[in-house]
């Protein structure tokens, strides 16, 4: 295992990644106070679509680190179509059902990522990831609960 050789999340990483978690929080509160059932649809179709987006993104980083050579290639390439692949099928499930799928694979991302991460030397990312996965599995989470509860 690679210990790790690139400096801390900047102010602005920190900030951009905080700032990334209000569509998921928005959508979460959205659910919980929107009555309206067809408000309330559209907004768990958005978070579920956001939360596919973030998923997918997740895998794209081990495409770029693979690209710029880091160890286990093949294995990055290959774990970084599947949190898409996955998302896709979140995203075609009931709203309720992709966010609970979207929620696992959130976690799952992140327990990926934290071998992945050490050996291409990002382990000081992890905290900043931990806190971001999180809260954007929390409002997952809620969400898939408040649908479930109309």
């Amino acid at each position: 295992m690679t210990t790790s050789r690139f400096p801390v999340p900047s102010t602005t990483a920190r900030a951009l990644g905080l700032a990334g978690l209000l569509p998921f929080v928005a959508g979460a509160a959205a659910l919980a106070m929107l009555q309206a059932p067809g408000l309330q649809a559209w907004a768990g179709t958005a978070l579920v679509a956001y939360g596919a987006l973030i998923a997918s993104f997740l895998g794209g980083i081990h495409w770029g680190l693979a690209m710029v050579g880091q160890q286990t290639v093949s294995l990055r390439l290959g774990w970084g179509v599947l949190p898409s692949l996955l998302a896709w099928i979140a995203v075609l499930l009931p709203p309720s059902a992709g966010l609970v799928l979207l929620a696992a694979l959130l976690v799952i991302c992140y327990v990926v990522d934290r071998r992945l991460y050490a050996s291409a030397g990002l382990s000081r990312w992890l905290g900043l990831r931990l806190q971001l996965t999180a809260v954007a599995t929390a409002s997952c989470l809620a969400g898939a609960w408040v649908m479930r509860q109309h």
